[in-house]
């Protein structure tokens, strides 16, 4: 084994245990959580070495590198998300990659997202970006404009909304970020209610290297976690 494979098999076991530990303090299993590794800094290296560790379910931000590594990987049952904000004119070559497009953060982006899986030929999966901090250099919806949106996202056929995706305001520390997965998980559990037929609102995507397991103390299903994944490793 590699320093390499070695750091990243350590890191991936002591995140695994965060994991484990924050969903029993969340009253929840550690099945229940989803880890997504966030590569998009990582040499090739350590990505060889979190899929060969079990680590199947990675994130990448940038679409020319994700095109390129789920090439490489294609013999793998790797599962692609994407998670930054997408340009219309990348989505049809994405979307043949991506097993869940985590940053629905436009009607225009969603209705291109919804006419490439149609000339695809396969759904495309997405979560809807709530700017629940506030944040002005955040992209995503206002939370009071999730709701109206849903019947609008209903009508596209080749669209399966499976939930919401928020960041962390970059201030106010752990207390902040707390109070802002509760936000969102309050504002998913009230639009629960009165979904239209088609959207699924099951998957809270929050939480990040600094602050997962607060996130997932707070209902997230889904956790992107990079940095502390690939701690001690060169990128």
């Amino acid at each position: 084994m590699t320093q390499v494979q070695q750091r990243v098999s350590e890191n991936l076991a002591r995140i695994r245990e965060t994991v484990a530990a924050s969903a029993v303090r969340g009253g929840r299993e550690a099945e229940a959580i989803q880890l997504v590794a966030v590569v998009k800094y990582a040499p090739l290296e350590a990505v060889e070495a979190l899929v060969a560790a079990g680590c199947l379910d990675l994130g990448e931000s940038r679409p020319q590198q994700l095109w390129q590594r789920a090439e490489h990987f294609a013999d793998k049952p790797v599962r692609w998300h994407f998670i930054g904000h997408l340009q219309r004119n990348k989505v049809r070559r994405t979307l043949g990659h991506v097993h869940l497009l985590h940053a629905g953060d436009s009607p225009r982006l969603l209705e291109a997202v919804n006419e490439a899986a149609q000339s695809l030929d396969q759904p495309a999966s997405v979560l809807i970006e709530v700017n629940i901090s506030g944040d002005a250099n955040k992209q995503g919806f206002a939370p009071e404009d999730v709701e109206p949106l849903l019947p609008r996202l209903a009508e596209l056929q080749h669209l399966r909304v499976r939930g919401l995706m928020a960041m962390a305001s970059l201030h106010g520390g752990r207390d902040r970020a707390r109070a802002d997965f509760a936000a969102l998980r309050k504002l998913r559990d009230g639009l629960r209610g009165n979904l239209p037929p088609g959207v699924e609102l099951d998957e809270l995507s929050m939480g990040m290297s600094d602050d997962f397991d607060i996130a997932i103390e707070e209902g997230a299903t889904i956790v992107r976690v990079g940095s502390a994944l690939l701690e001690g490793v060169e990128g």
